[in-house]
C-alpha cells in the first residue's frame, strides 16, 4: 500500500527590520509553487495579543482585511489573495490573543486533566495545532505561514519555538526562509551583509537554521554579499535570493524565477517540479511597466495623518489599479484629507482636476461632513463618485439633505440624535454597541445579494445575483427608501429578502457613474481578474478624462 505523502511548511520570518515585505514574499512563493502545479495554502502569525485585527485603528495596524467566512484579519492576507486568488477563511490567520485563550479556555474545562498548563510547551503547541488546522482545511500539500515582527522579539520567541519542535519532529518537512534588509550606507555606497548575519545568529539561538535568505534591498544583492552570506551562514549560495525593490509588487515573483528560486526551493522539500506556468502572470507584470497614459483618481478621506496611507487603504488601491491596468491606463491617486472642506467650501473646486472620487470605508464622525460635501459636488458636477461602504452612506445622507432638503439629515453614527436618521443602526447591533460589544460582532464575511435589471450595478456584473464581503454597523434607513427613491435614487442591488439595501446609484442617465456600495467590493479584486465594479468606475473616469 502506498505511503501518504506528508504535508510541507515553509516558515517566513523577518530579520533587522520590519515591513520589508515578508507577505508579499510569502504570497510570491505561493503564487511560484502554485505554478508549479502544487496546492498550497497561507497563513499569517501576528504577534499581538488583540485576538484579530478588527479592534485595531487602521491608521496603527493598515487595513483590516475581511475574508469570506467573515474573519477581521492582517493586510496580508489581501495579498495572498490577491497572488494565489485562494480564498481567506479564518484557519488562515492567527494571534497570540486567540492562542493564549484558547488555551486558557482549555484548562478552564479541564482539558488538561489537572496539568499544570505552561507557556512552553503549552502555547507552542496550540501554535502547532492551528498550523495543521489550516493545513488540513485545505488540503495543501505545501503551508507556508507568515510570522508578523522579527527574529529576536521577545514575542516571537513562542512561534519560534513551535518551528523547532515541528522541525525536530519531521526535519524533511519544514523550511525556513528569511526576509531580510540590506542596508546600503550612502557614505559607502555598498550594501552591508553584517546585519543579516546577525538575524541568522538569532536564528540559530533559538535551535533554527534558515534555508534561505532573501535579500531585501533597492538594488539586487550583489554576487559578493550572496558569497559572504553563504560563507558566514553556512547555506548554499543558490539559497541567497535577490529581492530588490521592483516597480510593482507583481514583479516579485518573476524576479523570484528569474533567480531560479521556484526550482531551487522544491529541490531542497525533494519535491518534483510538476509543471511551470506564470505566463499570464508575467505578461501582466511587464504590461505594467510600458502603460504611459494617466487617470486621476482622488481618494477622499481622513487616516492619512499617521501611518501610511498606502497601508491603510491597501486593497482599495490594488482595485485601482488592476481596472486601470487592464483599461490600458496607470493611475494616479491624490490623497484629499476632507476635514479642510468643512472650513473652506472654495477648495471642492480641487475635485474639478480629477478624473474621479472614492470614499473609502471608515469610522467615527471626523471629517464626514467635508464627505458629504465632495459627495454633494461630486453629484452636481457630474464627477465619477464611487462610494464603499461608509462612501455609500455618506452619498445617501448628501442626497437626502440636498435633494430632498432634509437638511439635518445624517447617521446615528455621527449624531444620535438626528431628525432625519437616514443611515441607522442595524437592529441586531443595537444591543451589541450597548453594552460594547465591539470585537467581531459587526455584519462581518460574504453576503448575497440581487441586482435591479438595467442599472449601472446589473450592467458592470453582467449577472443577477452577487456575493460580496461586508463590515458594517449601520445601514440605509428603510423608512426613507420610497422618498429616496421617488427623488431620483436608484437602490439597484438588495439582500433577498429586500431588507437590506446593499447598493445606491443614480441612472446613467443622470451622471457618469455615481455609485455606493454597502459592501466592500475591494476585497475580491485581483491582478488578473479586476473588481466589476472598480472597472465600470475607471471607465467613466476615463469618459470624464477624454
Amino acid at each position: 500500500m502506498a505511503t501518504k505523502k506528508r504535508a510541507k511548511y515553509i516558515f517566513v520570518v523577518g530579520g533587522v527590520m520590519s515591513s520589508v515585505g515578508k507577505g508579499i514574499a510569502a504570497s510570491s512563493i505561493g503564487k511560484i509553487l502554485q505554478s508549479r502545479g502544487y496546492r498550497v495554502a497561507i497563513m499569517k502569525a501576528d504577534m499581538y495579543v488583540n485576538i484579530d485585527a478588527g479592534t485595531i485603528r487602521p491608521a496603527e495596524h493598515g487595513e483590516v482585511f475581511v475574508g469570506e467566512d467573515g474573519v477581521e484579519a492582517d493586510q496580508d492576507l489581501g495579498n495572498y489573495e490577491r497572488f494565489t486568488n485562494q480564498t481567506s477563511l479564518h484557519e488562515n490567520y492567527m494571534t497570540t490573543g486567540q492562542i493564549y485563550a484558547e488555551v486558557i479556555r482549555r484548562e478552564r474545562n479541564l482539558e488538561y486533566e489537572g496539568e499544570d498548563v505552561e507557556v512552553y510547551p503549552d502555547i507552542p503547541k496550540e501554535i502547532i495545532r492551528r498550523i495543521e488546522a489550516c493545513q488540513g482545511k485545505n488540503q495543501s500539500e505545501i503551508t507556508i505561514v507568515e510570522y508578523g515582527g522579527t527574529v529576536g522579539e521577545h514575542q516571537l520567541f513562542p512561534f519560534l519555538e513551535a518551528t523547532r519542535m515541528m522541525r525536530s519532529k519531521n526535519p524533511g518537512d519544514v523550511f525556513v526562509v528569511l526576509t531580510s534588509y540590506l542596508p546600503t550606507p550612502s557614505l559607502l555606497g555598498e550594501q552591508k551583509s553584517k546585519p543579516t548575519q546577525r538575524a541568522v545568529l538569532d536564528l540559530y539561538s533559538v535551535g533554527l537554521k534558515p534555508d534561505f535568505v532573501l535579500c531585501r534591498a533597492d538594488k539586487p544583492a550583489t554576487p559578493d554579499i550572496k558569497r559572504t552570506i553563504s560563507n558566514v551562514c553556512s547555506i548554499p549560495v543558490e539559497r541567497i535570493i535577490s529581492a530588490p525593490d521592483v516597480y510593482s509588487i507583481y514583479d516579485v515573483p518573476v524576479n523570484f524565477e528569474k533567480e531560479n528560486f521556484g526550482s531551487v526551493l522544491l529541490k531542497t522539500m525533494g519535491l518534483p517540479s510538476r509543471r511551470k506556468d506564470m505566463a499570464d502572470w508575467t505578461k501582466l507584470a511587464n504590461k505594467i511597466k510600458k502603460i504611459q497614459k494617466e487617470v486621476k483618481i482622488g481618494i477622499v478621506g481622513k487616516y492619512f495623518n499617521f501611518k501610511s496611507c498606502k497601508d491603510t487603504y491597501i486593497s482599495v488601491i490594488e482595485s485601482i489599479n488592476q481596472a486601470a491596468w487592464a483599461l490600458n491606463y496607470k493611475p494616479k491617486i491624490f490623497w484629499l484629507d476632507t476635514e479642510k472642506y468643512e472650513n473652506d467650501k472654495e477648495k471642492l473646486k480641487e475635485l474639478d482636476d480629477l478624473d474621479g472620487i472614492i470614499v473609502p470605508g471608515g469610522f467615527g464622525k471626523r471629517g464626514t461632513e467635508g464627505m458629504i460635501l465632495a459627495a454633494d459636488y461630486a453629484r452636481r458636477n457630474k464627477i465619477p463618485y464611487f462610494g464603499l461602504c461608509l462612501g455609500v452612506q455618506i452619498m445617501t445622507i448628501s442626497f437626502a439633505r440636498n435633494v430632498l432638503k432634509l437638511k439635518e439629515a445624517n447617521s446615528t453614527e455621527f449624531d444620535p440624535n438626528s431628525p432625519d436618521p437616514v443611515i441607522a443602526t442595524m437592529q441586531d447591533q443595537i444591543e451589541k454597541i450597548k453594552n460594547k460589544n465591539y470585537g467581531a460582532t459587526m455584519r462581518l464575511g460574504a453576503y448575497p445579494c440581487v441586482l435591479k435589471e438595467g442599472t449601472v450595478a446589473a450592467n458592470a456584473y453582467g449577472k443577477k445575483e452577487i456575493s460580496e464581503r461586508h463590515r458594517h454597523r449601520y445601514e440605509v434607513n428603510n423608512s426613507y427608501i420610497e422618498m429616496l427613491e421617488k427623488a431620483g435614487l436608484v437602490f439597484s442591488g438588495v439582500s433577498p429578502d429586500g431588507k437590506l439595501m446593499e447598493i445606491a446609484e443614480l441612472p446613467k442617465n443622470k451622471h457618469p457613474f455615481y455609485l455606493g456600495t454597502q459592501f466592500h467590493p475591494e476585497f475580491l479584486g485581483r491582478p488578473l481578474a479586476p473588481h466589476p465594479l472598480f472597472t465600470a468606475f475607471v471607465k467613466a473616469c476615463i469618459g470624464k478624462r477624454k
